[in-house]
């Protein structure tokens, strides 16, 4: 699972002599958008700048617990603001990576929210509703995500069609090598926005490709992002339509390890086995029931994937004190789907999946390729 030396060195000099390739790729990636303020709790506080944070999600868990019945005071720590949501988050690390990237979201409406200007320096957005809000609380073990949604209500497809144009998606659409449709979770419309592509634009796209007699089919990556809290024919619904998708696109359906079994659950599989050869088993049965080109599942410490009932795992460089967590999950889907698209195979595309994972937690700032393929020769343990 750990990837020898030998395989490390080939991937890397493949990234490092792909920019010329990369910058010639077109993503259109959407729909979501946030303002992401980072928290850490504090545990003990010693002066008006020094304290020391709760450690861990069981330690905030059992102080919160504790106070069941009285009441409890909690201070948290504003970190940073930055820029948030899955597709933000993966645009803005696609363009890193030196693609063209046309992003339509929820960024400002009418006009930008400024923590939103520096991404779009480095893409071409468009931007058809208030962002929502987020607390990320960030721990040694994970994250707590409090979110604050109201005005993504506004991100539908009339809104799409009425404040950038039926006519300017399909083209959006139509000239992407790569197409990101995220955070199906939190868009209370994604569902029939997926619903109104298909049925207004994909017969459009269809017929395009027929003229042209292009044979090729753009790459669509979808993150349903955390869909516990929604039904379980809400879920259904999502993945058939995913599902629909694979007549037009290569489909690749991403999961971090939380996702897979809730949608494990979901289509009636046993998501008991948690430990990596279990989950490999789990990505087998879920690919068996949702027919998608490419399955990606990618737990902390390492990734799966899956295509055509052959699927391989690779270990990632494990931090152990990150910088920042919120987005490494995004920054993962960037990377693997960078390397699908440069036409690595599924193993050396979880390579660069990992490592731009690694790269972000350990620095806060989305990598260049060049940034990828160092990190893919040093591999730090820690």
């Amino acid at each position: 699972m750990i990837p020898s030396a030998d395989i490390r060195e080939t991937v890397a000099a493949r990234l490092q002599s792909a920019q010329s390739v990369a910058s010639n790729l077109r993503a259109f990636i959407g729909l979501d958008g946030f303002v992401d303020e980072i928290f850490h709790v504090v545990d003990k506080r010693f002066d008006a700048e020094r304290f020391e944070r709760v450690p861990t999600i069981r330690a905030y868990a059992d102080r919160l617990g504790a106070a069941a019945g009285h009441s409890t005071n909690v201070e948290l720590v504003r970190i940073f603001t930055k820029l948030g949501g899955n597709g933000p988050i993966m645009a803005n690390a696609l363009a890193a990576f030196g693609l063209n990237v046309e992003y339509l979201g929820a960024l400002g409406y009418p006009h930008l929210h400024p923590v939103f200007h520096d991404f779009s320096q480095r893409a071409t957005v468009h931007s058809v509703a208030e962002p929502g809000l987020t607390d990320a609380l960030e721990f040694e073990d994970g994250k707590l995500i409090i979110g604050k949604h109201e005005s993504l209500k506004e991100l539908n497809w009339k809104n799409i069609c009425d404040r950038f144009g039926r006519a300017a998606f399909q083209e959006a659409l139509g000239r992407a090598d790569f197409v990101g449709f995220v955070n199906w979770t939190m868009l209370p419309y994604m569902s029939d926005i997926w619903e109104s592509i298909q049925m207004e634009i994909l017969p459009a796209l269809t017929e395009a490709r027929a003229k042209s007699h292009s044979k090729e089919h753009s790459t669509l990556f979808f993150d349903l992002a955390d869909p516990e809290k929604r039904t379980r024919n809400d879920i259904q619904r999502a993945l058939r339509q995913i599902e629909k998708f694979q007549e037009t696109f290569q489909v690749i359906l991403g999961l971090n390890e939380k996702e897979a079994y809730e949608v494990a659950r979901v289509l009636d599989l046993d998501p008991s086995h948690r430990d990596p050869e279990g989950l490999e088993k789990l990505s087998h049965e879920i690919q068996e029931r949702i027919h998608v080109d490419t399955l990606v599942i990618h737990p902390v410490s390492y990734a799966v994937a899956i295509s055509q009932g052959q699927s391989v795992r690779v270990a990632g460089p494990v931090c152990r004190v990150p910088k920042i967590t919120t987005g490494a999950g995004d920054h993962f889907n960037s990377g693997f789907c960078i390397g699908k698209l440069l036409g690595f195979d599924n193993y050396a595309s979880l390579l660069c999946g990992v490592a731009t994972s690694g790269h972000y937690v350990r620095t806060g700032v989305s990598p260049s390729l060049a940034d990828v393929s160092q990190l893919i020769r040093v591999w730090p343990q820690q």
